[in-house]
């Protein structure tokens, strides 16, 4: 009879706190190991509350959980670099899936600011959203269910099969996926948390996951933000205009006083509210679409989340660049008698938009940050999947033709002539795919038959098809070359030439350079169906060859054709020729002097030796890189200095040594890795190199079957110093011992144990116990060596 009283009367005193406290689901409360693991989480009793908000756990969230959780491509949309996206939770919606229509956009910040604003676009609480009570507060929490779970399921070493579950489960279905996949705790297929982050973020959630009050914006920072937008709000009808171009093309930035503290960046974004209130956001799809309401103001708004490297491209403030902006688009005597109306919806036509301002101003503020507008480009989202980039080669090397002020009238005039022919795929629900590539093909096709006259009437009329086109970076500018490299459904920019001379290489002019930054990111809607983002890349395809054809052109008359074949053999796809060949008899003869037949390696050495920044030291991360053996083996590496710290053409040699590596003899490698010198005694002399592997194809241009074009027995790698590369997919960590071994097996890695002997011997794996210290290390050099440019590495692609 006493035991039947006392459990009725702990029913009771349950039910009253589920009446008092809000719902809590007793199924959960008293699951048993029956039906696998307990789900129901104990509280912490020795815990004082009421010490711990977001800024005591944001490190440990920031470290071990924004990691893979951020972006556009973090799972479940789950967003874990801010506390409004733990607000807004996650969803089971995904966003790079292929779907027959576009999906209501979900930016983070954006489209919604408040969690109920989110609950009605179908995203679930990760946080406890009832009555705040300690065991409701962690047991109505996903965050703390998941980090619980993997508490109880550790990784061991004969988990080798972790993969994705693709499941988004919700508090209610969070039991049965417990039971179904137990190895699924967070940090996903990876060393839980140590005992210290998981007690700490554990109390917090218990608390109450309660936010930190909102940092005030030091003076300084306030006194360079009026001053920005005083500038960017001048009603005058040539600033608005210009304002207008600075905010399309800027939106996707994170812009930076210089000068001020590594740490702050804002957005430019159109506000509702003036300059002194606060920002009220006017969410728009496109930067070039009209705004929601008909007045605003350009405001600058802090970004409170996380930098990831993925998506953080720098764009810096000054009043240096203030000036440079004034010379550009407001000093020339310019007459914009009305401002340009908005598209409704569509694409963005930026030729007619602001034909108004000097081609050449808007040429030259592209090119003077070419670098910033290409990392923004490359970091789109658009490219983030495997078929949004197998459309170009896996390095290529970048120049572009200079403006041409003096022929400004004449190439505003043809601009604004061809703006028809330079349409690119319609945003926003608009239909596309394959038969809109149809046609977007033929307009290009036109539009290079009357850019080949224009410019043979026009640009070349008083100048030689030589060097002198090419934009050498005025004595001082690092961006006048550049690299890309792409690393399978992701890419990087870096400056200079770098690696050995590949495949293929660009010249860009300024129709182009516009057309990509529209297409990949003023105009790309991550949200959109697939035909949109089929349009998308194969467009791209077509800039891509007008973009190659344009370097083409610098060649002697006689070897175009032979080079592009050898891009693209006929010999494996009959067809490819239409999407590519260029009309070789229509381009001039070159005025280039070569003295070999290695005539792109050749125009590309002459071209190197007039753009070498006059006076601009490089950054640790950009430092020289090492000159690589292409003529014949480098020199054996020389024996270790007897010093605790090697001289650095010691590691320079490594290096070269390393870079001689290809085909079989670098296929333990993935396509991206860093690479640790440990330096006795100093962590903060490490060495760090980032190995690239350039997967060689036959050729680009088609959408499928690139499995089947590869060439694995020419795959090449470019040992880089510094960090490149958001998403690593391994870490090798050596001493400087063992620099001569890390050549030698990995050159004999060429079968499945070997390679796995190699990876166990040097690398760092997802079980390692080590990982997480190898992993905060990486970020705090990266930091360290480029403050202000510097996000955290995303581990979404890291090999098991």
């Amino acid at each position: 009879m006493i035991r039947i009283l006392s459990s009725f009367l702990l029913l009771l005193i349950l039910t009253t706190l589920a009446f008092v406290y809000g719902d809590i689901n007793l199924d959960t409360l008293f699951s048993t190991k029956d039906a696998g693991k307990a789900t129901f989480i104990a509280i912490d009793s020795k815990h004082k509350p009421g010490k711990l908000n977001y800024s005591s756990v944001k490190t440990i969230l920031d470290n071990r959980c924004a990691s893979c959780h951020s972006g556009a491509d973090a799972p479940c949309q789950l967003q874990l670099g801010s506390y409004e996206g733990l607000q807004r939770g996650a969803s089971k919606q995904p966003l790079y899936e292929n779907r027959l229509h576009a999906i209501a956009p979900s930016r983070l910040m954006v489209d919604g600011k408040t969690a109920e604003d989110w609950r009605t676009k179908g995203f679930f609480p990760v946080l406890n959203e009832k009555s705040q009570f300690p065991e409701i507060n962690l047991n109505n929490s996903l965050v703390a269910k998941f980090l619980v779970l993997k508490h109880d399921n550790p990784l061991s070493g004969t988990d080798e099969k972790l993969q994705p579950t693709g499941k988004c489960p919700s508090l209610e279905e969070f039991p049965s996926f417990a039971q179904a996949h137990p190895l699924a705790g967070m940090p996903y297929a990876l060393p839980g948390l140590d005992k210290a982050e998981q007690d700490k973020l554990m109390n917090w959630l218990q608390d109450g996951a309660k936010n930190s009050p909102p940092a005030a914006l030091p003076e300084a920072a306030l006194a360079e933000i009026g001053k920005w937008e005083q500038f960017l709000n001048d009603p005058a009808p040539q600033m608005q205009l210009t304002a207008r171009y600075i905010y399309e093309h800027l939106s996707s930035g994170h812009l930076h006083f210089k000068g001020q503290p590594a740490h702050e960046f804002y957005r430019l974004v159109r506000s509702k509210t003036a300059p002194g209130q606060a920002i009220e956001e006017l969410a728009s799809l496109h930067p070039y679409l009209e705004a929601s309401t008909g007045a605003f103001a350009y405001r600058l708004l802090p970004v409170n989340e996380t930098l990831t490297d993925k998506s953080h491209a720098v764009y810096e403030l000054s009043d240096g660049k203030m000036a440079r902006i004034r010379d550009l688009f407001l000093k020339p005597a310019v007459a914009v008698a009305q401002l340009p109306a908005y598209p409704q919806e569509g694409s963005a036509q930026p030729f007619t938009t602001f034909k108004d301002l000097p081609v050449d101003a808007r040429y030259q503020f592209l090119l003077d940050d070419a670098y910033f507008f290409l990392q923004v480009i490359f970091k789109s989202p658009a490219l983030n999947r495997h078929d949004g980039l197998n459309g170009l080669r896996d390095q290529f090397w970048v120049a572009f033709l200079k403006p041409r002020p003096d022929a400004n009238p004449q190439t505003a005039q043809f601009l604004s002539e061809n703006q028809g022919f330079l349409r690119l795929p319609a945003s926003a629900g608009e239909a596309g795919g394959l038969a809109q590539w149809f046609e977007l093909k033929a307009l290009q096709k036109q539009y290079l038959a009357n850019k080949a006259t224009f410019t043979q009437t026009v640009l070349l009329k008083n100048q030689a098809l030589d060097l002198g086109l090419i934009w050498t970076g005025e004595g001082g500018n690092g961006d006048a070359l550049l690299t890309v490299f792409r690393h399978d459904d992701n890419a990087s920019v870096v400056k200079g030439l770098q690696g050995k001379t590949p495949s293929t290489a660009w010249v860009i002019d300024y129709p182009l350079f516009e057309r990509l930054h529209y297409l990949l990111s003023a105009g790309f809607n991550p949200y959109g169906g697939t035909a949109h983002y089929l349009a998308t890349r194969l467009t791209l395809d077509l800039l891509r060859s007008e973009a190659e054809n344009d370097f083409l052109q610098f060649l002697p008359k006689s070897v175009r054709q032979a080079v592009h074949a050898d891009w693209y053999p006929d010999s494996e796809s009959q067809w490819l020729g239409v999407f590519n060949t260029p009309d070789f008899a229509s381009l001039p003869e070159s005025a280039i002097a070569y003295g070999s037949q290695d005539y792109p390696n050749e125009f590309f050495n002459q071209l190197a030796k007039i753009s070498v920044p006059a006076s601009a030291p490089p950054s640790p991360a950009q430092a020289a890189l090492p000159t690589p053996c292409p003529q014949e083996p480098c020199a054996p590496l020389p024996a270790k200095p007897e010093t605790a710290a090697p001289s650095p053409p010691y590691y320079d040699n490594f290096a070269r040594q390393l870079a001689e590596a290809k085909g079989q003899e670098i296929a333990a490698l993935p396509e991206v890795s860093f690479l640790r010198i440990s330096t006795a005694n100093d962590p903060a002399k490490n060495v760090i190199y980032t190995l690239i592997r350039n997967r060689q194809l036959s050729h680009v241009g088609v959408l499928l079957g690139e499995n089947h074009r590869r060439l694995p027995e020419q795959d090449t790698l470019s040992v880089l110093p510094g960090f490149v590369g958001s998403y690593p997919n391994q870490f090798f960590t050596i001493t400087s011992d063992q620099m001569e071994a890390f050549i030698t097996q990995l050159k004999q890695a060429k079968t499945g144990a070997l390679i796995a002997a190699f990876r166990d011997t040097f690398g760092v794996s997802r079980k390692h116990p080590q990982f997480w210290t190898a992993y905060d290390s990486f970020n705090q050099q990266h930091r360290d060596g480029r403050p202000e440019n510097a996000g955290i590495f995303d581990l979404g692609r890291y090999q098991n």
